[in-house]
């Protein structure tokens, strides 16, 4: 993206320009309920020719978290972790109409990445949106990276397509979230690379004021979310990935907790999407 486009995205990504009669249609694509809320909550309020997609329903198979809230089954989870998001949108007044499940497990958005692309190539011709704000691939989790890596072939997919020229491909743009580091640090609303000259958003009082109130109607993940500097969003075009290597050397942070991959198995289920999409090289 050249300087005037970076000052142009700078504009819309804001209350200002999601606003403005000519405001760019986005789609956030997120790979959890919540992961909208606490990356870019203080842009919900005001995506009125946008959409929300969440790629998981945020119940993972492993019960744990859900028997730490009292529920009993991952189907009562699935229920009340969308709940959760509906709430907040309520909170936000966006629109319930505008809020796509696409219902995958959570913690196994990975295992079927050339159906996740194509299914998001699909998504993106049926909604056409000017931009799709997804995840970084950072190796924080499984989801966001498989997310990731299906909004960038998704979006290649479509380029390639000789209807492309019917269906625009939108501009690629990213929200930071949280990831550990190559150095095992935690991090909190930044860039694992700090590439793309990203925007900064200091959120006013208000703002900050409606996001937590967002973020508190997520009472199942509250140990997870109060950990995040919710003051600051950080947004950026997107960079380019080569999604058959590492996102970054040593540990993975997804391998260090139990949520079923490791990073030789995520190289290996990328090369496979990769092949069966004929694709090759940076996305």
């Amino acid at each position: 993206m050249d300087e005037t486009g970076k000052h142009s995205w700078a504009r819309a990504l804001s209350p200002e320009g999601l606003s403005a009669p000519d405001a760019p249609r986005i789609a956030i694509i997120a790979a959890h309920p919540d992961d909208e809320a606490a990356s870019a909550g203080s842009l919900i309020p005001f995506l009125n020719k946008g959409w929300l997609v969440h790629v998981t329903d945020g119940a993972p198979r492993d019960l744990v978290d859900a028997f730490a809230n009292g529920i009993l089954t991952r189907s009562q989870y699935a229920t009340a972790r969308n709940r959760e998001a509906r709430a907040a949108l309520e909170v936000a007044r966006f629109p319930e109409d505008r809020l796509i499940s696409m219902g995958l497990v959570d913690q196994e958005a990975s295992l079927d990445l050339a159906g996740l692309a194509r299914a998001i190539c699909a998504l993106i011709v049926r909604l056409g949106p000017d931009a799709v704000l997804t995840h970084p691939y950072e190796g924080s989790h499984p989801d966001h990276d498989a997310t990731a890596f299906a909004v960038h072939a998704g979006a290649a997919l479509l380029a390639r397509s000789p209807r492309h020229h019917d269906h625009s491909v939108p501009e690629l743009l990213e929200m930071a979230g949280h990831h550990a580091g190559a150095v095992g640090e935690p991090l909190r609303a930044r860039f694992l690379v700090p590439d793309g000259d990203p925007i900064v958003r200091t959120l006013g009082e208000k703002e900050l004021t409606l996001k937590k109130r967002m973020i508190e109607c997520f009472r199942t993940q509250r140990r997870m979310l109060h950990t995040f500097d919710l003051g600051v969003e950080r947004y950026r075009a997107a960079i380019r990935y080569d999604f058959t290597l590492p996102p970054h050397s040593g540990k993975l942070h997804y391998e260090d907790v139990p949520w079923g991959m490791e990073e030789g198995r995520f190289i290996h289920l990328t090369r496979e999407a990769m092949a069966a999409l004929e694709l090759e090289g940076t996305l």
